[in-house]
């Protein structure tokens, strides 16, 4: 029992020396240079900016700017439809000669084509046989009157050959309006009937060939003329920019093909259907054709609020263009600025540039940001 306790004596005076190593160790590796523990520390605004003479930075305070409210959508010219004329043929028949072709300039009462006609044929036909027929009755009631002044007839045989040369006399009226329906002149029979422009304009369609047939008021029309001195611009515009436009509104359009040229219109229609896939609506702007605005021509369309809303303005100088995006410094009091984000908008007169948002009229900002950006840097 006693050499037990000797053992269990010795264990434990082991286990303390092995203790004492670990610290020694632990106390060696500190005194050799390892490093300490890790502290972190919050970093500072990176957009605060601290000067030693402030004094050398002028302020300069955002004016106040009246911006009309503008939103630009794409657009296509088309073609006025009010001004758009079809050109129709009455008459059926075989096309024998055009004098006219797509994208032709034409005037009023211009031949286009001409067509032969069975129609012209029997219309001509009823018209000579109504002539016929109008010359015998007006003899028979001259017959009829002067027996009846002798007494060789009664009253009412005189009445009804009056009545019978009124009836031709109708006939005769009838087949001629008829044939100028057709396009046929009653004085000069033939069985070609021109067909004449109704307006003057642009052929802007064409649906017809030399040889080809025509169907009378049939669905297809041989040309249409469009009077092109005023013209429809269409626009996409998305259904969330839609409130910002109403009828009436100005319209600044820009040909991609002569951007610097500016055509004013004004808003006619906003669409009542939105396209289902690109969730956009028609709007349409009506201006007049100052001569180079041709059809599916793509333009710019800026369209102009009545109503217009406060911006501020600085100085051109006073904005800085830095990692894509616009920025101004205010002053944030003890020496120091804060680089405030901004939206840049129009450039104006006196070298002064519009503030969309950012920064409020009244609200002062470095006069020249550059300046004070590359003092910071150095």
């Amino acid at each position: 029992m006693k050499c037990k306790g000797t053992e269990l004596l010795a264990l434990w005076f082991a286990l303390l020396l092995a203790l004492a190593g670990c610290g020694g160790a632990a106390n060696k590796d500190v005194a050799s240079g390892a490093p300490p523990p890790v502290t972190v520390e919050n970093a500072g605004d990176a957009n605060l900016v601290h000067v030693d003479k402030a004094a050398e930075f002028p302020l300069v305070a955002a004016a106040q700017y009246k911006a009309p409210t503008e939103l630009v959508a794409t657009g296509v010219v088309n073609p006025d439809i009010s001004r758009t004329v079809p050109v129709v043929s009455i008459a059926t028949g075989r096309v024998v000669e055009i004098q006219a072709r797509l994208g032709d300039t034409v005037k009023k009462g211009q031949v286009l084509l001409r067509v032969q006609s069975a129609d012209i044929s029997g219309a001509f036909s009823d018209y000579r046989k109504s002539v016929a027929d109008e010359a015998l009755a007006s003899k028979q009631a001259d017959r009829a009157k002067l027996l009846y002044d002798h007494g060789a007839i009664a009253l009412n045989d005189l009445q009804v050959a009056e009545d019978t040369e009124a009836k031709a006399r109708v006939d005769v009226e009838t087949a001629m309006q008829h044939l100028r329906v057709l396009g046929a002149d009653p004085a000069n029979p033939s069985a070609i009937v021109s067909i004449v422009a109704p307006i003057s304009g642009v052929i802007t369609d064409q649906q017809v060939t030399n040889a080809a047939g025509v169907s009378g008021l049939g669905s297809v029309n041989p040309f249409t003329i469009s009077d092109l001195s005023h013209v429809w611009i269409l626009c996409d515009v998305y259904e969330n920019d839609l409130p910002n436009i109403k009828l009436g509104d100005s319209a600044d359009i820009r040909l991609t093909a002569y951007p610097d040229k500016v055509i004013t219109g004004r808003v006619s229609n906003i669409g009542a259907v939105l396209d289902p896939t690109l969730r956009t609506a028609k709007v349409r702007v009506e201006v007049e054709n100052p001569g180079y605005f041709r059809v599916g021509m793509f333009v710019n369309a800026t369209f102009r609020a009545q109503k217009s809303e406060m911006h501020a303005s600085v100085p051109a100088a006073a904005i800085l263009h830095l990692h894509d995006r616009d920025w101004v410094y205010v002053p944030a009091g003890d020496k120091q600025f804060r680089r405030t984000p901004v939206v840049a908008g129009a450039m104006l007169p006196n070298s002064m540039q519009e503030i969309v948002s950012g920064i409020q009229p009244g609200q002062q900002v470095v006069s020249n940001a550059l300046e004070l950006q590359n003092t910071v840097e150095q």
